[in-house]
């Protein structure tokens, strides 16, 4: 892995003053004694400064390790520096599985836990709640092991300020197989008036949208074939099943994307949106997300509708995204059923003038930002929609004293810097 001067998609320019890629769990150990600022980078895929550092820049991906199943528990341990699609493979050629996987798996382990990455699903939680347990590295070198709840819903969202992960413990069950289809011309109107209805009828399900003028788009239902088929049409309220293999992204090569029009495969290579074998995208983009409630999925997309021209203009892509609740304390979807509103748009300053209003809209329905995509907030407003967030500014205290592992995105988020 070479030096990561910048993030993903270009526009993010890390200010490391160095680059450090241990090889052992006994060299990072030295490394976080030794320095006075370090911060974890996974894959570069978050879109803000959320791995940014003044001092060095750490990557995981390195330390030695395997991924180890232990059937009775069905707990694998994982390297936290290893691609969560690489897992799943890994998972899947021994008869296991995870119970969701992110859109792409191009991600790493622990920053996909550590921003509360996930995929869709009525009755899934986000990735981050499928944790059981990790090995952390805290701010003076020493090795901490967490597995009761209670520590690992203060920490496993953890934006890179408790330590740096170096194992991660996911909870697994069987293997199973996904037959995916793809349904077009799905208006707004019918999916606002059957928006549970549609939500709820396959294991994971996404809507994509690019606003336009005509405000339809496409439905991606994911269903698994170890649950009771209860048949399935080639219509969906105004839509039509397609026909031909699709990119959710408009004019992108379906190629890059998961099979669909229902050939049942492993769950690994049908969960995500995109293959793990091919590039998603140039990268030439950027992100935005938010969580909002699910008893306010559908007044907060009546609202979006207000925006939508002004959207349409800038963006590639929009997609709408259901999970279940969970305990974790910086998540989205802590304490609440959740609907994630995503944004993939062209990379044009403009957006940046639009990321407020975004957030001014969708912050009276409580909506939270997704840690690792771009967003325009005030941090006090923002750190009130997490109920818990007090406890986790006041555990970071405890646990970096010293701030090793601060950036301008936590000092902003903590302290209101």
């Amino acid at each position: 892995m070479s030096n990561l001067s910048r993030n993903w998609s270009g526009h993010v320019t890390f200010r490391a003053a160095g680059f450090a890629e241990p090889r052992t769990e006994a060299e990072l150990q030295a490394l976080v004694r030794s320095e006075p600022r370090v911060h974890a980078v996974g894959t570069a895929h978050s879109f803000n400064d959320i791995a940014d550092t003044e001092g060095v820049q750490v990557s995981v991906a390195g330390l030695p390790g395997s991924v180890d199943v232990d059937s009775r528990a069905q707990l694998a341990r994982v390297p936290a520096g290893m691609r969560f699609g690489e897992v799943a493979r890994l998972l899947d050629e021994r008869g296991w599985a995870v119970a969701n996987l992110a859109s792409l798996g191009h991600i790493s382990v622990a920053g996909t836990v550590a921003t509360g990455t996930h995929g869709s699903g009525d009755r899934n939680t986000t990735l981050s709640a499928m944790v059981r347990g990790m090995r952390i590295v805290r701010a003076d070198g020493s090795i901490d092991e967490i597995a009761d709840a209670a520590g690992l819903n203060a920490q496993v969202v953890g934006l890179g300020a408790v330590g740096i992960v170096t194992r991660v413990d996911l909870a697994i069950e069987p293997r199973f197989d996904v037959a995916q289809r793809v349904f077009e011309g799905v208006s707004h109107t019918a999916l606002l008036e059957g928006f549970d209805e549609v939500f709820g009828s396959a294991y994971s399900v996404s809507f994509f949208t690019t606003w336009s003028p005509a405000l339809r788009g496409q439905v991606w239902m994911k269903h698994r074939i170890d649950v009771a088929d209860q048949g399935h049409s080639d219509h969906l309220l105004d839509g039509r099943a397609a026909t031909e293999k699709r990119n959710p992204v408009p004019g992108e090569d379906p190629r890059n994307a998961t099979e669909q029009r229902g050939m049942a495969g492993p769950w690994h290579e049908r969960l995500p949106h995109f293959r793990l074998d091919h590039t998603p995208s140039s990268g030439d983009e950027l992100q935005t997300e938010y969580l909002v409630p699910r008893t306010h999925a559908v007044a907060a997309l009546r609202r979006l509708e207000s925006l939508a021209p002004r959207m349409h203009e800038l963006l590639l892509v929009s997609e709408i995204r259901t999970m279940a609740a969970d305990n974790l304390w910086l998540s989205g979807a802590y304490g609440r059923d959740t609907v994630g509103f995503h944004f993939t748009w062209q990379r044009r300053p403009e957006v940046l003038d639009l990321l407020p209003e975004l957030d001014r809209l969708l912050a009276p329905y409580d909506g939270r930002p997704h840690w690792g995509k771009l967003f325009h907030a005030d941090a006090a407003d923002l750190r009130s929609r997490y109920p818990r967030f007090d406890d986790f500014a006041a555990l970071v205290l405890e646990l970096d004293p010293h701030r090793t592992f601060r950036n301008r995105l936590l000092d902003w988020l903590l302290d209101g810097a």
